[in-house]
């Protein structure tokens, strides 16, 4: 006998599984190997316990990814459209790039970004094959973020799927390297995480509504954390 599950009139979620598989610390974009300025910001002594951390994820990771990332890849997702807008893909490519104002996190993005449209080129073929044949024939960054809008777009995934990943991946990249640099056990980091995620829902809504001239964010102790790191006696992460 057929399970009667109810489902969402016209909800097509064959890209589902695969939107989760590209989410999952499993697959190979090199993330694991950053702490997204957090090693910086421990080094300095601003991030050192379960409530440094939590103000850093709360008040400027989440709050900044809004005005950033999520309202460039949203933008991305529409131009990847049919058939393709080239030029609002090189435009978000490079904003992408733009609004980080240190180089660690900026090369850090883009290394992530590249590897993910390579496997997804790899994978499904498509949009991504394009677009990496544009931006090495032309100089176009690739950040993560545009990445995550092709990967959705290739899927057939909607724009809040795709915005909603990229919350998961920010906070939890934060979160794991928290792990790594200060004292505190995975399930203190997991009710961080919790916490965090409960707002993606109004983090997204407000980034879809962000209009073009209001994207970017200026944050000076944390770019001027990243720039220290590079110099750092010793690290544990890349970024």
């Amino acid at each position: 006998m057929a399970t009667d599950i109810p489902t969402k009139a016209g909800g097509d979620l064959r890209w589902l599984a695969s939107l989760l598989q590209m989410s999952d610390s499993f697959y190979p974009t090199g993330a694991y190997s950053h702490s997204f300025g957090l090693e910086g910001l421990a080094q300095a002594g601003v991030v050192t316990d379960r409530a440094t951390l939590r103000a850093f994820l709360l008040g400027e990771v989440l709050p900044q990814l809004g005005r950033t990332d999520l309202p460039i890849a949203a933008r991305a997702w529409v131009a990847a459209g049919e058939p393709p807008d080239w030029t609002g893909l090189r435009e978000a490519c490079r904003l992408g790039g733009a609004v980080r104002g240190a180089r660690e996190p900026r090369e850090a993005s883009e290394s992530i970004g590249c590897q993910r449209l390579e496997l997804l080129a790899r994978l499904h073929g498509g949009l991504a094959v394009e677009l990496n044949r544009r931006a090495a024939a032309e100089g176009w960054p690739r950040p993560a973020c545009v990445a995550a809008a092709i990967e959705g777009r290739t899927l057939g995934a909607p724009p809040e799927a795709v915005l909603a990943a990229l919350v998961y991946a920010a906070a939890s990249g934060v979160a794991v390297a928290a792990v790594k640099l200060l004292r505190l056990g995975q399930n203190a980091v997991q009710t961080l995480l919790a916490e965090g995620l409960a707002g993606a829902p109004d983090l997204i809504a407000a980034a879809l509504a962000l209009a073009p001239e209001e994207i970017g964010a200026f944050n000076p102790w944390w770019d001027i954390a990243a720039a220290r790191h590079e110099s750092a006696d010793g690290r544990l992460f890349i970024s």
